[in-house]
């Protein structure tokens, strides 16, 4: 037998922001080697050619850096998972390690805190047990997870049944015949 998996009520996939593309960054690179060789034929015409070893050192620091954070963001991952009785945090840090945290929907609730002059939190809380999520976010996008997240647990925790046997019965419209009849006990103006 196969087990059919639950329909999923709210998913929201948590990236950290990547301004610059592949290309970006191989322009950015090439931008920095110009600019350093640019500066040592200025150092070199001036006498000062030791600085050229320097300049060379910090450039391969900058630009080893700006790779080894590309490749580390390019990791970083989360998925929030809403599905009938779950919610599930997969989390990939930057080294590709995959972690999951399951927690139950019903017990769970979200806090946003918001500290001026601070980075604020996202929190989901279940008990004693409490969990940051959105940490790859600005402030905004907290702001949008919250509300977005808390919606679809209150959907889950108060859901809208539609009983058609509590309905109101339709009033019934006034039809060509009931229009201008009166009642019985009004008087008719006499002709």
């Amino acid at each position: 037998m196969s087990a059919h998996p639950l329909p999923i009520l709210f998913e929201a996939v948590v990236a950290p922001s990547r301004s610059l593309s592949r290309r970006g960054l191989t322009l950015l690179t090439i931008a920095l080697l110009m600019a350093a060789l640019a500066m040592g034929v200025v150092f070199l015409t001036i006498g000062a050619w030791p600085v050229l070893g320097f300049t060379g050192l910090e450039l391969i620091l900058v630009i080893g850096l700006l790779h080894l954070h590309r490749r580390w963001s390019d990791r970083l991952l989360e998925v929030l998972v809403l599905t009938e009785g779950r919610l599930t945090i997969h989390r990939t840090d930057r080294h590709g390690a995959k972690r999951e945290i399951a927690l139950d929907p019903y017990w769970s609730r979200l806090r946003l805190e918001e500290r001026p002059g601070q980075v604020s939190l996202l929190v989901l809380q279940q008990r004693d047990r409490q969990i940051e999520i959105g940490g790859l976010l600005g402030e905004e996008q907290k702001r949008d997870l919250a509300e977005a997240l808390g919606a679809a647990l209150r959907r889950w925790r108060e859901p809208v049944f539609d009983n058609p046997q509590l309905r109101e019965p339709p009033s019934p419209e006034a039809g060509p015949h009931q229009a201008g009849s009166r009642d019985a006990g009004e008087a008719r103006p006499a002709a």
